[in-house]
């Protein structure tokens, strides 16, 4: 496997990594509860689990 000739410079490195930013997290609302929860993931409301705004579950899963 070929390896570099010579290290990358700090600099380099600090250039490629100033794109990794925390992103604010989405929140939409649900059509059906009406409560705000995270886009493109299953929430939980009154015991029930929801995915765009249809009913998946009626026994929520048990957090670990």
């Amino acid at each position: 496997m070929p390896n570099p000739k010579r290290r990358h410079s700090q600099q380099r490195s600090a250039k490629r990594r100033t794109h990794y930013v925390a992103q604010e997290v989405t929140l939409s609302k649900d059509t059906t509860t009406g409560e705000l929860h995270t886009r493109h993931r299953a929430h939980v409301s009154e015991g029930k689990l929801f995915y765009k705004g249809k009913l998946v579950s009626e026994k929520a899963p048990l957090k670990a």
